[in-house]
């Protein structure tokens, strides 16, 4: 049996930073995924073979079983729970054996993450699973709560009894959805340590959500919505930004709560001018997320949070009369560039790669976790 599932990837719209000290982020899917493919060998099959094998980034890394006496839990996939550390720290044994290669050592955090998923959902049952993926890695494009979302996905299909019904991409039932979203924020954790859920929650659901003080919001956009996503390929430290803005926030108190409430009202409002349902035209909501994105942009600046390759970016676009902004942590990642309806942005992206930046066209708001038979 083979079950595919796919998941997306995230743009934080706005609210950057903010929403660390209690104002509201904007965030939504786009359509760049990460794809699972999930194959189960015949019952005759799987009682000659009790190996899981893992395709991920074109490595394939194979795990003997049986794989329960070295994970020291029991499958339960109605109640998603953390990680212990006892079960992480065999799992890390397992990980180390894979002999994974210096220059990817980061995938180590998601092979151990894919095996707490799998063994917690299937149990220690032999299979095949395929990984690949659209999302760059470590760029703030969501692309670790796409493959927690789409690997949940996966195996909470194939526990699915109704195939038969089923042709080409399909949304998961809200029950299911509200499950899967569950096991890959655990599985987030294992990642990450204190994720703030955005991401999966974007990736399972799809569409765009409000995020304020712990609370999630989700939105149902009622406009088109396309954007340049431009990869400056630059790595930063998020823990290091996000200390860096709440140290400024202690010296200069008052200023930055003005700075905070005024990126508030910036989410607060795009998210009513997506949400709306007025007969504004698209091409006056357009101008309108246009100037809070160079408002945005300008109080991130002031949080301390830009780099020399985003500025590159925004004047670079800024010749082509586009509005660009930062996402995500800042230090270089992603810029969102907003394209207006019928715009053409091929000189713009020609010139930005000629800087080595990497760049993608993408709709926001689009579909979450989707399965197929």
């Amino acid at each position: 049996m083979e079950v595919k599932a796919r998941a997306p990837g995230k743009i934080i719209l706005a609210g950057e930073h903010a929403v660390v000290h209690g104002s509201t982020a904007v965030a939504a899917a786009i359509d760049l995924y990460t794809y699972v493919t999930l194959r189960l060998p015949l019952q005759s099959a799987a009682e000659n073979n009790d190996r899981l094998t893992l395709q991920l980034k074109d490595l394939p890394w194979s795990f003997p079983g049986p794989l329960k006496e070295v994970i020291p839990f029991d499958s339960n996939t109605s109640t998603p729970a953390s990680c212990s550390g006892d079960t992480l720290k065999s799992i890390a044994v397992l990980v180390e054996e894979q002999n994974i290669p210096e220059e990817k050592i980061w995938l180590s955090s998601g092979i151990s993450t894919f095996l707490w998923l799998y063994t917690s959902i299937r149990g220690f049952n032999p299979a095949t699973v395929i990984i690949t993926t659209e999302l760059p890695y470590g760029s703030g494009l969501g692309s670790s709560a796409a493959f927690c979302v789409a690997l949940t996905s996966a195996l909470i299909a194939s526990s699915i009894s109704d195939k038969t019904h089923r042709e080409g991409w399909c949304s998961l039932d809200e029950t299911n959805l509200e499950l899967l979203n569950k096991w890959a924020f655990e599985g987030e954790k294992i990642i990450h340590g204190k994720p703030s859920g955005i991401d999966n929650t974007v990736s399972a659901y799809g569409n765009m959500i409000k995020f304020c003080s712990g609370e999630i919001t989700r939105l149902q956009s009622n406009m088109p919505l396309r954007m340049l996503i431009t990869n400056t390929k630059v790595g930063r430290n998020t823990k290091a930004l996000v200390s860096g803005v709440s140290e400024r926030t202690v010296r200069h108190p008052y200023a930055m709560k003005s700075v905070f409430n005024a990126v508030d009202s910036i989410s607060k409002e795009l998210a009513a001018i997506i949400q709306s349902k007025d007969e504004v035209s698209v091409t006056e909501k357009e101008e309108s997320i246009k100037e809070l994105m160079e408002i945005n942009q300008g109080l991130l600046q002031s949080m301390g949070v830009s780099h020399s390759s985003i500025d590159t970016v925004i004047r670079t676009t800024l010749k082509h009369k586009l509005t660009s902004k930062l996402t995500g942590a800042g230090g270089g990642g992603c810029v969102l560039t907003l394209l207006p309806t019928g715009t053409v942005v091929d000189k713009a992206v020609e010139e930005l790669e000629s800087y080595g930046f990497q760049c993608f066209t993408a709709s926001i708001g689009g579909n979450g976790a989707e399965i197929c038979f």
